[in-house]
């Protein structure tokens, strides 16, 4: 089964673009757990443009379903992360002037780098995520890493334009998931997933867990954070079926 992890930057975004103490993201995180997020993510980004250190701190000490920290490679943000202890961490790209994350890390430019801070959070049982594009390459510079899992970046297709640009996407994320799979790595996607284009990637085969945050946080606005949960588990869920039942028919068929 596909786990859900809700990432509740964008509620301190909101947060923040007064500088007050509303909407508190602490509170969403707890009532996306309530509606059944298996797992709350936040980007603690150098420049605190979203959650800031109390925020994790908080986010931390209330849920009770898994914390994933995404972060940059950054020296202070790394011994944050020490500190405060997340079930996970997801290593991601960061450039100050960009809106939001732009593509996958790239791993491969320095492998023993990666390696390093690996197994720092490792001696402090912190499991260990690279949100990657989805290219043999970069799975197999994370494998070197001793990674736990990989995230594949969505963004490229949530972008397509075309339906050939977008059958060659899911091949390709396809492909990576396949591999990545057969060499143990745990996996992941996310970015710019959303109540249209989900369903598609909720199908694949092996994909462990989604990372969205964005789309459900916008949706929480007309609805709710709660039943903006419940309607993407809703989605994923009748992907997972619709998949399965695929599955066994051709299963019959050989």
């Amino acid at each position: 089964m596909i786990e859900l992890n809700v990432n509740i930057d964008h509620v301190a975004t909101i947060r923040n673009a007064r500088g007050g103490k509303e909407p508190d993201p602490v509170t969403a995180a707890l009532k996306a757990e309530l509606a059944g997020a298996n797992g709350i993510v936040c980007h603690l980004r150098e420049d605190r443009r979203h959650i800031n250190d109390r925020d994790l701190r908080l986010i931390k000490e209330t849920i009770s379903v898994k914390l994933d920290l995404e972060m940059a490679a950054n020296e202070e943000i790394i011994k944050i992360a020490l500190e405060t202890k997340p079930t996970m961490v997801t290593i991601v790209p960061e450039k100050r002037q960009e809106l939001t994350t732009e593509g996958g890390l790239n791993v491969v430019a320095d492998i023993a780098k990666y390696k390093d801070l690996v197994s720092i959070f490792h001696d402090k049982d912190i499991f260990v995520s690279f949100f990657i594009e989805p290219e043999r390459e970069q799975i197999e510079a994370t494998l070197t890493t001793n990674a736990d899992m990989v995230e594949f970046h969505t963004g490229v297709y949530a972008n397509c334009k075309t339906k050939k640009e977008l059958k060659d996407e899911i091949k390709r994320l396809s492909t990576a998931i396949d591999f990545a799979q057969k060499n143990a790595l745990k996996i992941a996607a996310g970015h710019g997933l959303n109540y249209q284009n989900t369903y598609a990637i909720a199908q694949l085969p092996n994909i462990n867990e989604l990372s969205i945050g964005h789309s459900i946080i916008s949706r929480a606005i007309f609805v709710g954070i709660e039943q903006a949960v419940k309607d993407m588990l809703k989605i994923i869920r009748e992907a997972e079926l619709i998949s399965n039942i695929q599955n066994l028919r051709k299963e019959v068929k050989h």
